[in-house]
């Protein structure tokens, strides 16, 4: 597995986890054991890139969910900014 570019990485998956359940303490452990950061600091894209290698249904499936949440949302937004649009009077110079 690559580390991704830190620049690339917003702060939410480059932060470090602490453990706090039962599932989040084996998927932090088993990040890194694969990983092995020198620091013994376990970010989110860690376990992201462990999960995605292991079990890709899964992270396909959150994917998915997650593409067709936001395409829904952008048409819901279209739907509203073009009702807004034709409802708001131009200004004719």
């Amino acid at each position: 597995m690559s580390d991704t570019n830190q620049q690339d990485q917003t702060p939410l998956v480059a932060s470090p986890q602490n453990q706090e359940s039962m599932l989040k303490d084996f998927l932090v452990d088993y990040a890194g054991q694969i990983f092995q950061p020198e620091d013994d600091r376990v970010t989110v894209d860690m376990i992201a890139q462990t999960v995605a290698a292991e079990f890709p249904e899964f992270m396909m499936a959150v994917a998915e969910e997650n593409f067709l949440r936001g395409y829904k949302l952008g048409l819901e937004d279209a739907t509203t900014l073009d009702t807004k649009t034709e409802t708001t009077p131009r200004n004719e110079e």
